[in-house]
């Protein structure tokens, strides 16, 4: 599974929001609310699966941020500050509703899943790939799914994954050899088409 390369995603007001948003100035929040409400929104719903329970947990992320703000690090990234409370949260949302994970086709965008005019063979050979991801991700663990979510649709590097799921660069590594492991255990004839299907994933919308 490969990564794309990394995109510069931090809005260029970010520390002046920021300072002015702890300062009390709700204006200010609700630019960094603005900024990073589509990344909070698809990493709730990628994880939750559900429309409504991402709306939900996305705003009860900003509630969590907004209180916490005042003791939050500044030398810290807010993106993965912010990235972290989202994740934990729908953990453990999933932990106690046992969400299941949303058909791979709502996940992925369209352009990125079909050919617009494929062949039959062709066709057969994506709806295989769509079908492995799907079954084989609803099998990982909360966590792990995080892990799998965060490395291939968020782009994040090791470290930056760590600080999202308060744990070490060693952790991180441990719980993507765990779900990778998993997955290919469950379909090993099918284990490098699933990668296939999770490296077409189209980052750009994060």
């Amino acid at each position: 599974m490969k990564r794309r390369p990394t995109k510069n995603l931090i809005p260029a007001d970010e520390g002046e929001w920021l300072r002015r948003a702890r300062a009390g100035e709700d204006e200010a929040f609700s630019q960094l609310v603005e900024a990073y409400q589509a990344p909070v929104f698809n990493l709730c719903y990628r994880m939750l699966g559900d429309a409504e329970l991402a709306e939900d947990a996305a705003q009860e992320t900003f509630l969590r941020a907004y209180r916490s703000l005042a003791g939050f690090d500044m030398r810290r990234p807010f993106r993965t500050w912010l990235l972290s409370i989202a994740a934990h949260h729908a953990i453990d949302q999933i932990r106690r509703r046992r969400v299941p994970i949303l058909p791979l086709e709502e996940v992925l965008p369209e352009s990125s899943l079909r050919d617009p005019s494929p062949t039959p063979e062709a066709a057969l050979v994506q709806r295989q790939k769509e079908q492995d991801v799907q079954r084989m991700l609803r099998h990982l663990a909360a966590a792990d799914r995080a892990a799998i979510v965060l490395r291939y649709w968020y782009d994040l590097s090791y470290e930056d994954m760590a600080g999202v799921l308060q744990t070490s660069v060693s952790g991180v590594k441990s719980r993507l050899h765990r779900a990778r492991k998993q997955l290919a255990t469950l379909s090993p004839g099918r284990a490098r088409l699933a990668a296939e299907g999770i490296q077409r994933v189209d980052a750009s919308a994060v």
